[in-house]
Formats: structure tokens, sequence, C-alpha cells
């Protein structure tokens, strides 16, 4: 009898052993694939979604070239490269000059603030102070920005930080635009991969569900909201850029945070046409950008029933939570991830919870007597 049991307990402790030995393995191997593929991971992960998201684009364009994969993806990235970069570039363009020519003028004491409203200073909450500072900002320039000196150094570092982080974003959006055209050439059997991995993770019938809830969130969300908020910045900010409005740049990224948020591009384009107005000196130039800064302050409304809607719509302040969460980790490239990749986790969980309600057992009737 002790002889039986030093064998079994000799063989547990063997099999325990070389369980340890497989799962420290296996986490090893986890911990060192993920520290190779952090660097790239917002990257690619924006290429995995604009391959999503385009993916149904890619195969019409193919049907109509003969089933031509691969040179359907290199004309939809040409095509993206050109629609997205040339009015990007403009943008920066324009926010560069904006920073150059501000720089120049504080340098050479020939920047000129206008004196204010009085009627800015009944603005409720930040008017009298706004008014102040406005007032003397107007009267001695450069005594104003002596006594600000130190918190203009701060935000021009700050300012200076985002440029090159924003510029440094962009590349990786075109670079990542690309990398979904080689993904979008082999759609077919990575999608078959992603299924089987969604079957192996959770069951071959909820795998499945769950690869297609994942794939129609990622498309809604992208397509109704962010896409929605990203033409219309682009846009505006364009419109702004010829315009000669100053940070026009940074009025688009405006436009942008505030479609993710649900918020009105209205918040930004009116006030840019009183601006025009006050600003400008042809009569039908300012006509002429108005009517295009209404029309493109308003085309959420029309943009939003052709893409909204097409998958599963999740909630505002969840989209709104992952843009910012990811804008504050991972920069631009994070701001667009985060509000993706939040949403579908939380369209996931959801379905979870919905399919555990659903599964719930009957009652059982007692037994009558």
């Amino acid at each position: 009898m002790a002889t039986e049991n030093t064998e079994l307990s000799s063989t547990l402790s063997a099999e325990l052993t070389d369980i340890f030995v497989r799962v420290g393995l296996i986490l090893f191997l986890v911990v060192m694939s993920v520290r190779v593929f952090s660097p790239f991971m917002g990257l690619l992960l924006w290429a995995l979604i604009l391959a999503v998201t385009l993916y149904p684009l890619h195969q019409r364009l193919a049907s109509r070239m003969g089933g031509k994969q691969g040179r359907a993806a290199t004309v939809l990235v040409l095509v993206g490269v050109l629609l997205i970069g040339t009015p990007v570039a403009i943008l920066a363009t324009a926010f560069a000059d904006f920073v150059q020519e501000t720089h120049a003028a504080l340098e050479n004491d020939t920047l000129v603030v206008p004196q204010p409203n009085p009627s800015v200073a009944e603005w409720p909450v930040v008017g009298e102070k706004l008014y102040n500072g406005w007032s003397a900002a107007a009267s001695n320039l450069p005594q104003f920005l002596q006594e600000i000196r130190p918190k203009m150094e701060d935000m021009s570092k700050s300012v200076l930080e985002f440029v090159k982080g924003t510029a440094s974003d962009i590349f990786q959006f075109l670079f990542s635009l690309i990398i979904a055209g080689i993904m979008m050439a082999y759609g077919k059997p990575g999608s078959e991969a992603m299924g089987k991995i969604s079957k192996r993770i959770a069951g071959p019938r909820q795998g499945e569900r769950l690869h297609t809830l994942a794939t129609a969130t990622i498309r809604s969300v992208s397509l109704g909201v962010v896409g929605v908020a990203f033409i219309q910045a682009i846009l505006l900010g364009v419109g702004f850029a010829w315009a000669d409005v100053p940070a026009a740049g940074l009025l688009a990224f405006v436009v942008l945070i505030l479609g993710i948020a649900q918020l009105p591009a209205a918040l930004v384009s009116l006030p840019v046409i009183a601006y025009v107005w006050w600003a400008g000196d042809s009569t039908m130039v300012n006509v002429l950008f108005t009517i295009y800064f209404l029309v493109a302050g308003t085309a959420d409304g029309f943009l939003k029933p052709l893409l909204l809607g097409r998958g599963v719509e999740a909630p505002m302040p969840v989209i709104l939570l992952g843009a910012l969460g990811g804008m504050v980790s991972g920069g631009l490239i994070g701001l667009f991830v985060g509000a993706i990749f939040l949403a579908v986790g939380y369209v996931i969980f959801m379905d979870w919870v919905a399919e555990a309600d659903d599964g719930e057992e009957a009652p059982v009737a007692e037994p009558s007597t």
C-alpha cells in the first residue's frame, strides 16, 4: 500500500512539474511576443480596423476587376492616400504657417490684438475674466505677454510636442493604410483564420457569432461615428485653410473631437463664419464661404443615415470614453483605435450578458399534491 502511494505521489509530482513547465514556457512566449509586438500595436490595430471596414468596398471593386484582389487593394490604397493625404497636408501646412507667423509677430512686436466687444463681459462664467484679459492684451500686449511668459513657455512646449506627435501619427496612419491594403488582398484566408481563432476561444457556435458581432461593430462605429467625424473635420478644415482662418488645423481637430462626442460642428463653424464676415473684404467671397461652412457643418445630418446603423450600435458615452482614453494613451491613432475597440468590447460583453439571461432555466414547478 505504501509503495502504491509512493508511486502515485511520484506520478502526480511529475505531472504537476510538467504542467508548471508548460505553463511557464507559454507565459514566457506570450510576454516576449507582447514586448516585441507592442511598438507596432497601434499601427497594426488601426490597419486591421481599416481592413475590416473597407473590405466590402474592396470586394465590390475586385469583382469589377475580374477577381484581382491585389490590384483592387492597390487601387483602394492609392485613392485613400490621395483623398486623405492631400487635405491633411493642406491642414498641416496651414497650421505650420500660423505658428510661424504668430511667432515672428511676437518676436517683432507687430502682433495686434483688437479691443473686445463689451458684450464679452456679459458671457456666463468666463465672460468677466476673458474680457479683462483680452483688454489687457489689446492695451499693452508686450506687458501682457511678459506677465504670462511662464505659462506661454509651458504652453508652447506642449503645442510643439502635440504638433510633433500629430505629424508622426499622420505618417503612421498612411502607413497603416498600406498595411490594410495587404490585409485586404489576403482578406479571405485572414477572415477564415480569425473565425477559427474565435471558435477555438469561444466554441464552434459562439465563436462564429462572436466573430460576426465584432466585425459588424467595427464597421458600424468606424463608419458611422469616427468616419463621419473625420470626413466633417476634413471638409471644414480645408475650408478654414482656404478662407485663411487662423489655426485651421487646430480647429479641424476640435471638429473631429466634437464629432466623435456627437456634438454639432456648428460650435466651431458658426464662430468661424462670424470671423470671416468680420475679417473678410469681399461680400461675394464671404457668402460662398458661409454657404460652404453651413453645408459642411451640417454634413453629419445626411452622412449618418447613410453610414450609421450598419451593424451594432454602441452608446455614445462608451465611444467618447474610448476616444479620449485612446488619445491620452496613444495619440491621434489611439483616438480612433480606442473608440472602436472599447465599443467592440462593450458590445461583446453586453451580448454575453444577454445570452446568460436568455439561457436561464425556467423555474421548475412544484409537484402537485
